[in-house]
């Protein structure tokens, strides 16, 4: 069995990559350490790397459709991960799952209707609905006993006519909580009764810890298969995101239907030569890569809830169950979300995802990315416990 090396260091600079060549332009110093957007600082698979050269070896890239291979590999895969068998005329390609959303609001629904979000969560959930003239409804999550659940008394309250839409992140982002089947039912009934859609982005499903189970919306009831919109992609797990490798898993025919005829007739539905050569070989041959990934990125959390525990306890790790984002509890330090920036950016160095930008519940919180080499995280955190002392 092949071992993966991802204490290997390799610098990014010079590839326009958002996370380094970017620094200076998002946060004003390009020398902080990027702990930032959400992609990892390994290797993409071997697997991955030689399929796209031996395709790349034919030199003739003209139109290019979906192999039966390509669908296949989607099923075999989903059914692996989620004892989920789904069919071909249920998948469709799409290019990004944040495009994938405007595309949904752009077909199911018009300006001036609502869309629901649970924050903090994802922003661009927030930012695409406000640029298509949409009005964004919070239905903010509840912190119970230091777990967030969803409030649906409070989801009740905010529903009317005007609500189309609701944004599911799961497993959650920033959070990294992998929903119960049960609280993903009653969403689906709370929706379904009022009419509302729901767009369930399971981008970070693949990356489900052991011990925790991702159920895929679809699955939990007849009532949730029959008003949702699933989107999944291979992307943040094989670190492929650059090759835009997302696609729809739509079982209720007339939903499907609605939203395929709109794609096909944008063109949108089809994918790159490479979109389709990755997502095959990432599906065919990558569950031990993701394993060993997974139980490198998961002792990447411990290594941090360890450290700051040790050395800065006013700041506490929500202990992900999935995903290479770990959601920081710093209002411990009792600052204001601009001097908490300020610590991390100027005083420490790091640029990490300000907690304010993912909606109300996000000020005092910092999103940490943990998809890289751990001598890059033991660095950040030296340089974080430094500036904390001295504050």
């Amino acid at each position: 069995m092949k071992q993966y090396n991802f204490d290997e260091i390799i610098d990014r600079h010079g590839t326009d990559c958002i996370k380094v060549d970017h620094l200076e332009e998002r946060f004003g110093n390009a020398d902080l350490i990027p702990l930032w957007v959400a992609d990892m600082d390994f290797r993409t698979p071997d697997f991955i790397v030689e399929a796209l050269k031996k395709r790349c070896s034919h030199e003739i890239f003209g139109y290019t459709s979906p192999s039966g291979e390509y669908y296949e590999s989607i099923i075999n895969w989903v059914d692996y991960k989620y004892k989920w068998k789904i069919r071909k005329e249920w998948i469709s390609y799409i290019p990004g799952i944040v495009k994938g959303i405007a595309f949904v609001l752009d077909c199911f629904t018009a300006p001036g209707d609502k869309v629901i979000i649970q924050p903090p969560v994802y922003h661009p959930f927030r930012i695409v609905p406000e640029q298509m003239d949409r009005e964004v409804v919070y239905n903010p999550l509840q912190l119970v006993n230091g777990t967030y659940q969803m409030d649906f008394a409070h989801l009740e309250s905010v529903i009317d006519e005007k609500c189309k839409v609701l944004i599911l992140s799961s497993p959650h982002n920033p959070g990294g909580m992998v929903w119960s089947k049960d609280m993903l039912a009653r969403l689906a009934e709370t929706c379904s009764r009022h009419g509302i859609l729901i767009i369930s982005d399971e981008i970070h499903a693949e990356m489900v810890y052991p011990h925790n189970k991702q159920v895929p919306f679809p699955t939990v009831s007849e009532t949730a298969a029959s008003c949702s919109i699933t989107f999944m992609a291979p992307s943040k797990t094989f670190n492929i995101a650059g090759i835009v490798s997302s696609y729809a898993i739509i079982p209720e025919e007339s939903i499907r239907t609605k939203f395929y005829a709109w794609l096909e007739a944008r063109e949108l539905h089809e994918g790159s030569i490479f979109a389709y050569t990755a997502t095959t070989a990432a599906y065919t041959y990558g569950a031990e890569w993701l394993q060993q990934m997974r139980m490198y990125v998961m002792e990447n959390v411990s290594y941090v809830d360890r450290f700051l525990k040790a050395e800065i306890p006013k700041i506490k790790v929500y202990m992900p169950e999935a995903s290479f984002l770990v959601w920081l509890d710093c209002r411990g330090l009792k600052l204001s979300q601009a001097d908490l920036v300020d610590l991390f950016r100027n005083k420490a160095g790091l640029a990490l995802n300000d907690g304010s930008m993912f909606g109300p519940g996000g000020e005092g919180y910092m999103r940490l990315n943990v998809g890289c080499p751990r001598s890059v995280l033991e660095q950040a955190l030296q340089s974080l416990k430094k500036a904390v002392k001295s504050k």
